[in-house]
């Protein structure tokens, strides 16, 4: 899996550069997630698999999506079935999704709490996020049963866990030691 990642991240950026300077990030994020789709269509994806030819298999993508993808989106796509990376489509939409967001210097946090957060509380909790992680935020907030009491946030690499279950675990962990 980060081999794909590996692969998809050059051509993740090189779209992402080219959508900021046209100003169309939004619209690029939907074509690849649409071109993503497509790739991941058992029929499609048997096709960009088999023994097809580079043009063949350039033109039946792009007869697929059809007007669902620009002039220099379909450029792009090109320049994927020339490099054999079209099933690599779904890990440059991720890449370009979080390049997209550290452009607009925003972060999504999953929040597990017990119970049902409050409108007061989530815009307290999205304040402080903010505050603490110099971003936008996006929360996500779910109920979990097995967090018990407190709230459990992830958000990327950081988890703060000021659950009761997190406590406990923590407070056995250091009287073990």
């Amino acid at each position: 899996m980060s081999e794909l990642t590996t692969i998809a991240r050059p051509y993740a950026k090189a779209a992402f550069e080219y959508a900021v300077e046209a100003k169309s990030v939004d619209a690029w994020l939907e074509m690849l997630v649409f071109a993503s789709e497509v790739s991941q269509n058992e029929t499609v994806a048997g096709y960009l698999t088999g023994g097809m030819g580079v043009e063949q298999v350039t033109d039946l993508f792009l007869k697929v999506c059809g007007e669902q993808i620009n002039d220099k989106g379909q450029n792009f796509i090109k320049i994927l079935a020339q490099n054999g990376r079209l099933l690599v489509l779904p890990q440059i939409v991720s890449q370009y999704a979080e390049l997209k967001a550290e452009h607009e210097k925003e972060v999504s946090v999953d929040v597990a709490s017990a119970v049902e957060l409050s409108a007061e509380q989530v815009t307290s909790l999205s304040a402080a996020l903010e505050k603490r992680l110099a971003r936008k935020v996006k929360l996500n907030c779910t109920v979990d049963a097995n967090v018990v009491s407190g709230l459990v946030i992830k958000a990327g690499d950081t988890v703060i866990d000021g659950s009761v279950r997190g406590k406990l675990e923590r407070l056995a962990t250091s009287m073990q030691s």
